[in-house]
């Protein structure tokens, strides 16, 4: 039962780690310093999932068998909600395809834990993937809430907006 829990940390650490790296991409492409600085953030905030994810994972590897699911007993960072008026409307498009995949991202993560809660008969690990998918929400409203402005103002700028 344990390795089931480490493999679906490990998974998640290694989805993280994708994210860090796309946000990352994302930054070096950006058209301004202020872009640049916002999806830097994204990624800072994947490298913190990270960290909290080896560190949750070391103390589920090394835990005895029945102390294993008290390392489930912990509570992530709660993610930082960035001021994303800070990407320049000018990069509209770039900003739309980075929000379009973060939000396949994370609509992957959330059903990745999903999929392990219905799996694990861990009690603290459900209530802990239970925290990881609240994370992923926040991030998924975020980026859905920010893509519809900067669809919204494309929309407007190519003559489609609906008026």
């Amino acid at each position: 039962m344990i390795k089931k829990e480490l493999d679906v940390i490990t998974q998640g650490i290694l989805n993280e780690v994708e994210g860090y790296e796309f946000y990352k991409l994302a930054a070096e492409q950006a058209g301004t310093n202020e872009s640049k600085e916002a999806f830097l953030e994204l990624a800072n905030e994947e490298l913190k999932h990270v960290e909290f994810l080896k560190a949750l994972f070391d103390k589920v590897k090394n835990s005895k068998d029945d102390d294993a699911s008290l390392a489930f007993d912990a509570k992530p960072p709660s993610p930082d909600i960035y001021n994303w008026k800070k990407v320049d409307k000018q990069f509209s498009n770039m900003a739309m395809a980075v929000f379009g995949i973060a939000i396949q991202l994370e609509k992957a993560s959330i059903e990745f834990y999903e999929d392990a809660k219905a799996k694990t008969e861990i009690k603290e690990a459900r209530e802990l993937y239970d925290l990881l998918i609240k994370w992923e929400y926040v991030h998924l409203e975020q980026f859905t809430e920010q893509y519809n402005i900067y669809k919204e103002d494309w929309w407007y700028d190519q003559g489609f907006a609906p008026f």
